[in-house]
């Protein structure tokens, strides 16, 4: 499989967080070495600060939570998260110490972001462990989404 169908994923959850009225953001964390090298989605989530009242139920949190209880481990080495918006400094932190692999995301946030915007958490002296990026997948249209959530409550 490759960056782009998990990315797809990742947009249908956030499609499903926005008729929630959560902000679309998606999440899929990814074991690519499952399957004999095909690939194997381990959690998938959503935004859901309001819907559960957790200002941290980032959709990359939730999936967090979600992929290390199934896998029984909080370290997720050699996983890849997939993700429709650049990561905040709070997911950056957490993205850093569950020690994931790779993170792949569609729309770069110049506000929030902590990746190639903002604080770029992963090259401070602080940050534990540093994923291999891949920004930009499908971009267009994650971003797309954002700006039409956010049009439409305005």
């Amino acid at each position: 499989m490759n960056d782009e169908h998990y990315m797809r994923q990742c947009i249908a959850q956030a499609q499903a967080a926005s008729e929630r009225g959560e902000v679309p953001v998606g999440a899929l964390l990814v074991d690519p070495w499952a399957d004999m090298g095909t690939g194997k989605v381990i959690a998938r989530k959503g935004n859901s600060p309001i819907g559960i009242c957790d200002p941290t139920a980032h959709a990359e949190i939730l999936a967090i939570r979600d992929a290390a209880y199934k896998t029984g481990n909080y370290r997720l080495s050699g996983l890849t998260l997939y993700v429709t918006l650049e990561p905040c400094a709070m997911c950056a932190g957490a993205i850093s110490h569950a020690r994931i692999g790779r993170v792949v995301y569609g729309a770069s946030d110049p506000k929030g972001g902590a990746v190639e915007n903002g604080v770029r958490f992963f090259e401070s002296p602080s940050c534990h462990a540093k994923p291999d990026i891949t920004p930009g997948v499908l971009a267009a249209e994650c971003g797309q989404m954002l700006k039409d959530f956010f049009k439409a409550r305005r």
